[in-house]
């Protein structure tokens, strides 16, 4: 593993694959997929349960008490069930949101789906935005989701990034890059 990953990530990802393997082994990973989804939901819109997961202070037994409710409320699979309270019993429910992220990450590798973010100047059709995908599809040979915001300070153009790789079509940019040639020269 790299030394320059924290605990925190490290740890995140270990448990992310397990999950991961686990889901495949069961032949269950659509529906731990949609678990997760749905946890992460309510990770993000209950303020309350997610303070309640991260506060050190709260007993394994009062944790697995409530998430045991949770996961019969939103019909968890037994093996998400099995993994929450583990988490809890190992004392690592508080990284339950990066084992999220790195577990969903997981399962859109496996369907060859790449996350990239494009942002533009004016708001885009679907229409508009299907076709930019389809092209980045093919010639990526990936199935492209993009995570879409409007930016009207770009003043014209899109900014696309997938990856490490960048894109940046903005007239914003455009004129800092004279800006910089003009301070330069």
């Amino acid at each position: 593993m790299s030394t320059n990953k924290s605990f925190s990530t490290e740890t995140s990802e270990r448990y992310s694959r397990a999950l991961f393997e686990v889901s495949q082994e069961a032949s269950e990973l659509e529906k731990i997929e949609n678990d997760v989804k749905n946890f992460a939901s309510l990770l993000k819109n209950n303020k309350e349960i997610k303070n309640f997961i991260h506060n050190p202070t709260q007993s394994k037994e009062n944790q697995n008490n409530v998430l045991k409710i949770l996961a019969e409320k939103f019909n968890f699979s037994k093996n998400l069930k099995n993994f929450i309270f583990l988490l809890i019993e190992k004392r690592r429910i508080f990284f339950v949101e990066k084992i999220i992220d790195n577990f969903l990450k997981l399962c859109a590798q496996k369907r060859g789906e790449v996350k990239a973010s494009l942002i533009s100047s004016k708001e885009l059709s679907e229409t508009e935005l299907e076709n930019i995908s389809k092209e980045l599809s093919s010639a990526t040979s990936k199935t492209i989701k993009f995570n879409y915001n409007v930016d009207k300070e770009l003043i014209g153009g899109l900014k696309l990034q997938l990856g490490s790789f960048m894109i940046d079509t903005s007239i914003k940019n455009k004129l800092n890059k004279y800006k910089q040639e003009m301070l330069e020269n």
